[in-house]
């Protein structure tokens, strides 16, 4: 058995957003993600063929959901289901602190 840390290897810089699986089986993806100040660019949303269940570790995102004008803020703790196709963008990550997301996604 391997021990490991969610906050350990995260690197100083980053280009673009980082996704690491951390388990999967045939019916779930767990992956890490780290963001540092990236979004969804402009006009584009991410459309899933699968649920997910995302919780924000540490850092803060706003996310925004088609056809909702207000964005939903996350902080540390907060998380959110977003059912399979259920239109959604990254408005913002913090750019000062890195954001560290823990995502599931399932059947």
């Amino acid at each position: 058995m391997k021990q490991n840390n969610l906050f350990s290897q995260i690197p100083d810089s980053i280009g673009d957003e980082t996704h690491e699986t951390l388990l999967r089986t045939g019916q779930i993806k767990l992956e890490r993600i780290i963001s540092a100040g990236q979004s969804t660019p402009f006009g584009e949303w991410y459309d899933q063929e699968t649920n997910e269940w995302v919780i924000l570790l540490k850092g803060g995102a706003g996310l925004l959901f088609e056809g909702e004008s207000q964005v939903f803020v996350m902080s540390p703790g907060d998380y959110v289901s977003i059912p399979a196709h259920r239109r959604h963008r990254v408005e913002w990550t913090d750019p000062e602190e890195k954001t560290v997301w823990l995502a599931l996604h399932y059947g």
